[in-house]
């Protein structure tokens, strides 16, 4: 089940965030190991809003004050209100893949298009969510501004994992390999010949994104975010772009890869996973 139709802030609040560097935690759940899963998948397919999605995001499970949760939804509500038309964008990307998929040959130019689009939509949210996130910083205790900003490099770490550091074509649990073996029954030959396009296919396409430069970002954010005073403009980059275009190009790249080496009926569940992707709207915040 994908994005579309699980709450990935309760998947977030089971999966513990993440310490940099950090082995994985092999005395994990089924549950949490479950959701882990999930929240790897949702940074895989989305990528809207950049840094501002992983602010969003993070909301989700703050714990704040009840008095103050009416506040923080509100604004929760209005960064997802200033993502919206890089939402949308991306549906559009996200659709056009499903569609190339179902029939067989996926459109490179109109992908590289949606792609172009939706870097510059998530460039957009920067400027537009500027005002939200002084607000959310004023309402917030400097505990709570912490746990907010802790939670965003936490998010980053998965993003990273799984859009950057994860190995072109790699058959590692949870990965994105693996992920499509258990969603259309890939066989053994398939798994094989798939893998060794992937690495083919994503050879040095790290070089066009520098992960440092973003972390600097979501760090200079979170070390800002968390201090007093703060001013959202004085950390203002293009970093949601760079996430944006990263995370889409790599995502692409994979299922035009994989696209000819599926049969009709696998093609036919993927798409519907992609499509299911695209129509993914924020579940409301967990309590």
């Amino acid at each position: 089940m994908v994005a579309g139709f699980f709450t990935v802030a309760a998947a977030y609040a089971q999966a513990p965030s993440p310490t940099p560097g950090a082995a994985p935690n092999p005395s994990a759940s089924p549950a949490e190991d479950q959701a882990g899963s999930e929240l790897k998948e949702h940074h895989r397919h989305h990528h809207h809003g950049g840094v501002t999605k992983f602010i969003a995001m993070s909301l989700d499970t703050l714990g704040v004050d009840d008095a103050k949760r009416p506040q923080i939804e509100k604004l929760q509500s209005d960064l997802h209100a200033q993502m919206a038309a890089a939402r949308e964008t991306e549906k559009s990307l996200l659709l056009t893949l499903a569609d190339g998929i179902a029939a067989g040959t996926v459109d490179t130019a109109k992908v590289d298009a949606a792609i172009a689009k939706l870097t510059a939509a998530a460039d957009a949210v920067q400027g537009a969510s500027l005002d939200t996130l002084n607000k959310l910083h004023a309402i917030l205790s400097p505990s709570e501004r912490a746990a907010l900003a802790d939670k965003v490099e936490a998010h980053w770490e998965v993003w990273r994992q799984v859009n950057h550091d994860a190995e072109p074509g790699g058959r590692e649990h949870g990965g994105r390999l693996a992920r499509l073996t258990e969603e259309v029954s890939l066989t053994p030959d398939q798994v094989t010949k798939i893998s060794a396009a992937l690495q083919t296919a994503l050879a040095g396409g790290s070089a066009k994104f520098d992960p440092q430069k973003a972390e600097a970002h979501v760090k200079a954010f979170a070390t800002a975010f968390a201090g007093d005073p703060y001013d959202a403009k004085v950390v203002s980059s293009n970093a949601n772009g760079n996430l944006a275009s990263r995370g889409a190009t790599r995502m692409a790249v994979f299922y035009e890869t994989v696209t000819p080496l599926l049969t009709p009926d696998q093609r036919t569940k993927l798409a519907a996973e992609l499509r299911e992707h695209g129509n993914y709207k924020p579940a409301p915040s967990a309590k």
